[in-house]
Parts: C-alpha cells; sequence; structure tokens
C-alpha cells in the first residue's frame, strides 16, 4: 500500500522559513501529479501548490504564490514545499498527495488518491 510521509514541520517565527518534505513509500508514483494542501480546525481544506510528473509545470494559490516554491526529485521519491517569508495565516497542518491522473485534470477539481498524515506548520508573530 502507498504511503506519504511527510516532514519538516514545526514552529517558526512570522517572516521565517520551512522546507516541508514528503517521501513516498513505493517507486510506483514517482511520477505521480503531487501536490499539497493544508488545513486548520473549522475551515476547509485549502490547495496550496500543485506540481506535474516531472516538474515542468506548477500551480499555486494566490495566498502562497510568490512565497512558497513547489519541486519534486523523482529520483529519491519526494517532493518538497519550500516556504518563505511565513504568516500566521499559514499556520495549518499541511497533507502531501499524489495521483496518477495528469496534473491538468487535478486542477480541474478532481480528489487526489494518495494523502499523507500531515505535519504541522506553525507560525507565530
Amino acid at each position: 500500500q502507498v504511503q506519504l510521509v511527510e516532514s519538516g514541520g514545526g514552529l517558526v517565527q512570522a517572516g521565517g522559513s520551512l522546507r516541508l518534505s514528503c517521501a513516498a513509500s513505493e517507486r510506483t508514483i514517482n511520477t505521480y501529479t503531487k501536490a499539497w494542501f493544508r488545513q486548520t480546525p473549522g475551515k476547509e481544506r485549502e490547495f496550496v501548490a500543485a506540481i506535474s510528473s516531472y516538474g515542468g509545470s506548477t500551480y499555486y494559490a494566490d495566498s502562497v504564490k510568490g512565497r512558497f516554491t513547489i519541486s519534486r526529485d523523482n529520483a529519491k521519491n519526494t517532493v518538497f514545499l519550500q516556504m518563505n517569508s511565513l504568516k500566521p495565516e499559514d499556520t495549518a497542518v499541511y497533507y502531501c498527495t499524489a495521483d496518477p491522473r495528469t496534473l491538468a485534470t487535478m486542477m480541474a477539481g478532481n480528489e487526489y488518491d494518495y494523502w499523507g498524515q500531515g505535519t504541522q506548520v506553525t507560525v507565530f508573530s
């Protein structure tokens, strides 16, 4: 069974940076579309960023554009989220996701097949 394991979350002061990583347990999904979502208690899950199979295309939520960067290393079966200029409103549990369908298909609003367990990011002012 495919597992996605996030790491790199933590506590950081506003203006600081964190780098999240997500490692997949099986190489069969190393070229899947990957994405990051986040969620805070009482709010709906929010899309953050997504990346195509080989990293040629990326999408970002307007709220993180220019501050966050999604990237991937298929040889290491890992996807990253570099988060700079963090704000208190970025505080959330961040989830890594994967799906065999194309990035364009997933950006049309389809649900990702695989989800990690999440990693907490807390930004204090």
